[in-house]
């Protein structure tokens, strides 16, 4: 860190002293309990190392004689627990063990931890004799092998609960991928095998070049300084960079935010800090692989293991036990080609599981050698594209470019974003792992072990004839984030200039830079606007223009909405995005059908339906009666035949007994079609503040609402169906279906004002990144009804909120359509009321609603 560079120098020492410090209180207190020399005080764990975290574990190893214990000895025991008092007294929470010599030798043999632990015991005070018999037999009895097969296994579970990637956007600097947990485990392995445990002796032992040594120290100083800040910062032992603390860490580092001269924000404080972490996070990533294969080997060949055979792929390179592996030391540096060639290779050979010690390393230092000369070389352009036009392995080695920082460095457009937060709340990654986690899901609908993930886009997928297309959009669909502007022209013009360059076809760049641009269209037409308007439907036809277009955008929309967060994709908005493309696809075709079409369309589907439901003949024909145009458009034939089946019956006794008398509330739930939550169904006398009373019971249950299609029929009632989840829905979804229909009704019909909503607090990451609430009232484009939409952090009750005010305006809600991006939610929502007429009731809706966005 430039801005604390000394400081970066000085953390080792600080560490050190404060664990001096420790030890002589320890001393201290040792001989104030009287504890006798027969005994042995040790540091275990990190405490053992020599250094320690201000608000770290105190990890302490009273080490007993043989035959000693302390149960049984009246004199020893009281005398013990007086020094661990003692040690909680003044401050120290130590955690201590004690132990034996030879208990010490059974638990090594069952528990990897306490292995580790135990490898960097250190005599603090007491019996020097006890201690140094105790690292004697520790060290015959230690397995480096096994430890270091243990220790490698660890580290994978480890990253695997991590998500594999050091770049989530609130980081354990201790134990994400890249933390100093990677660091410690190398030490320890060297240690296992002596080596020795200082980074000094892998140097010296030749597994260390002397550009790895200092990159070693500074990165270790760089994390652990954000570690000891965050301990100071946090006032206890917090090992994670959470949102809270970010800007508090980065302003202690002399970070400040970055502006314009026109005042614009260009860069937070805090993504200065995370920027520095993820840059340090992925070289101790780099270094952790080389540095491991290398003790791997080291290991082997101390038993005496032959090394694994070199097979030739070709004069450059050897296959080696599945690993790729240079020539020569200097390859990259005598062919700068060989480099992208590596990851050519890596694609093209099959059986390979990644790069040799000696492959990595060469990459590591061949960093230099990329330059402008290297990226404007036809022979490196026509590398890459081939890297992008493979059959395989495309998602692996992009992944393996990014983390050998070969791919920001040859598209050197992506370098900018490495380690880039975003701060929309909804995308969980930085900008370069969301853009490899699209081109991953991009790459499953291509691959046939995939398929029951999402069989329509696989389906779709088998009959496209060039994915690299795809790919090619997916890896620059957000490469221009955090430049100001528009993300997605700035990056439509950036893939164009990288085609021209890749000398790629006039037709292809055409569609290529058409994804780019229209990345986010189709995913806010499909969760913001009405499918069931065929002016929304011809407008976006016209926009894709053919159905190879629309195809190729509604693979990577998918691809996208998955690729930002495992919370944001639902299967909701899967059904939306599918009803989109199907539809789009049949105006596109010219099969498109008028509204009567498409009403007679689904009216037999459904009669088909009730049929096989054993439905009396026209028992519908009450209900249909009741209901208009709008109604059988915004209902499929699914919805429209359970319609029928649960009130049919109702609306005809209605109708033979007394046609103005209002059928009481009838509520029906069942699991959703879609497979996620439940759908509701609602027919009541149609009331004002209807649809704020329903949201309202559906906040307080614990639901939240996906969509809600609202319909008066002819008769004034109100028929609305809603799409529901919640986090606690059980397998046996009858409980909540029993529930939602015995209470609902209540909720409906109970007297009296609405209660005040009961708005939830915001989340940690909401109050440290504010979205700005917006509210939008406007006619919609036939001026027959108006169209909200709000746009704020989420949080409980909002939506009730929204609903309340509108109910207290008489303001009818015709649609909804609920968003939620993570912690943001975007709704919208289609009115009818004739107060919106006036323009002071705009104004006083507006307002009240900003309020109720606003409100803590």
């Amino acid at each position: 860190m430039r801005a604390a560079g000394s400081a970066t120098r000085s953390v080792r020492t600080g560490l050190v002293n404060l664990a001096r410090l420790t030890d002589d209180m320890l001393r201290k207190l040792w001989l104030a309990a009287g504890l006798d020399h027969r005994l042995a005080l040790a540091a275990v764990g990190g405490y053992g190392r020599g250094e320690l975290f201000p608000y770290s574990d105190i990890d302490v190893l009273l080490l007993l004689p043989p035959g000693t214990t302390p149960a049984e000895d009246e004199a020893l025991r009281p005398r013990i627990e007086d020094f661990i008092r003692s040690c909680w007294d003044t401050g120290l929470e130590i955690g201590s063990s004690v132990r034996t010599v030879d208990q010490c030798m059974s638990l090594i043999e069952q528990d990897i931890t306490v292995q580790t632990a135990l490898l960097e015991a250190r005599l603090i005070t007491g019996n020097r004799k006890l201690f140094k018999d105790f690292q004697q037999r520790f060290t015959a009895q230690l397995d480096a092998q096994d430890f270091f097969t243990a220790k490698r296994l660890e580290l994978r579970q480890r990253h695997s609960k991590y998500e594999d990637t050091p770049y989530a956007l609130e980081p354990n600097c201790k134990e994400s991928p890249g933390g100093l947990r990677d660091l410690q485990i190398i030490l320890w392995a060297a240690r296992a095998a002596g080596i020795g445990g200082r980074w000094e002796d892998l140097a010296r032992a030749g597994l260390a070049t002397p550009h790895e040594l200092r990159q070693l120290r500074h990165n270790e100083a760089v994390l652990s300084l954000i570690r000891a800040r965050l301990h100071l910062i946090a006032g206890r032992r917090e090992d994670r960079l959470v949102f809270d603390l970010q800007t508090a860490v980065a302003e202690s580092f002399g970070f400040t935010n970055r502006f314009t001269e026109s005042g614009r924000l260009v860069m937070r404080a805090s993504e200065v800090l995370m920027r520095r972490y993820y840059w340090a996070a992925k070289a101790v990533t780099q270094l952790n692989q080389i540095l491991l294969q290398g003790i791997d080997e080291y290991l082997r060949s101390a038993r005496g293991e032959p090394l694994p055979e070199l097979h030739r792929i070709n004069e450059r390179f050897f296959d080696k036990a599945g690993m790729i592996e240079v020539a020569r030391d200097d390859l990259y540096e005598a062919n700068p080609h060989a480099i992208l060639e590596t990851f050519l290779l890596y694609e093209q050979t099959p059986g390979t599981k990644g790069l040799s010690m000696r492959t990595l390393r060469a990459l590591y230092n061949a960093r230099t050698l990329m330059n402008h000369a290297f990226r404007a070389d036809p022979f490196n352009r026509a590398t890459f594209l081939a890297i992008l036009q493979q059959p395989q392995g495309i998602t692996h080695a992009m992944r393996l470019m990014n983390q050998t920082s070969v791919l920001g460095r040859y598209l050197w457009v992506f370098r900018r974003i490495v380690g880039q937060m975003q701060h929309d709340l909804f995308h969980v990654y930085t900008v370069d792992q969301h853009i490899l986690m699209v081109l991953r899901n991009v790459r499953r609908f291509f691959m046939a072990e995939h398929v029951h993930e999402y069989p329509f886009c696989s389906q779709l997928a088998a009959g496209w004839d060039k994915p690299w297309i795809l790919f090619t959009a997916a890896l620059f669909h957000d490469i221009a984030k955090g430049r100001g502007g528009d993300h997605s022209e700035l990056g439509a013009q950036e893939v164009r200039r990288f085609c021209q360059h890749h000398s790629i076809a006039a037709q292809d760049v055409k569609l290529i830079e058409f994804l780019v641009r229209e990345h986010l269209t189709m995913s806010r037409i499909a969760q913001k606007e009405d499918l069931s308007d065929p002016e929304i439907i011809r407008n976006f036809a016209a926009r894709v223009g053919n159905e190879r277009y629309l195809t190729a955008l509604y693979l990577l929309t998918v691809a996208d909405v998955r690729g930002t967060s495992p919370k944001v994709w639902n299967a909701w908005k899967g059904k939306l995005l599918e009803d989109l493309y199907k539809l789009t696809v049949r105006t596109l075709g010219g099969r498109a059908p008028d509204a009567n079409a498409l009403i007679e369309s689904r009216k037999r589907e459904a009669l088909v339906q009730l049929a096989l439901a054993s439905e009396p003949h026209e028992a519908h024909k009450a209900l249909w009666d009741t209901l208009d145009v709008s109604y059988f458009m915004r209902h499929d034939a699914g919805e429209i035949a359970w319609h029928a089946r649960q009130l049919s019956r109702h609306v005809h006794k209605k109708s033979l007994e007394s046609p103005a008398k209002a059928v009481k509330t009838i509520v029906r739930a069942r699991l959703s079609p879609v497979g996620e939550g439940l759908q509701v169904l609602v027919y009541s006398g149609d009331l004002p503040d209807l649809f704020a009373r329903i949201c309202g019971y559906f906040d307080r249950a614990g639901f939240s609402i996906l969509d809600a299609k609202i319909h008066t029929t002819r008769d004034g009632q109100a028929l609305d169906t809603f799409q529901v989840v919640s986090s606690t829905i059980p397998d046996h979804y009858r409980e909540f279906v029993n529930m939602v229909e015995a209470e609902l009704p209540q909720a409906i019909n109970s007297q009296g004002p609405l209660p005040q909503p009961r708005l939830g607090r915001l989340s940690r990451r909401v109050k440290n990144f504010p979205i700005t609430p917006r509210v939008d009232l406007r006619p919609d484009e036939k001026a027959q009804h108006w169209l909200l939409s709000v746009s704020a952090s989420d949080r409980v009750g909002l939506l009730y909120g929204v609903a309340r005010v509108l109910a207290a305006h008489e303001i009818s809600v015709e649609l909804a359509k609920i968003t939620t991006l993570g912690e943001r939610v975007e709704d919208t929502f289609l009115l009818q009321g004739a107060q919106l007429q006036h323009s002071k009731t705009q104004l006083t809706i507006e307002h009240e609603l900003l309020e109720v966005l606003a409100a803590n």
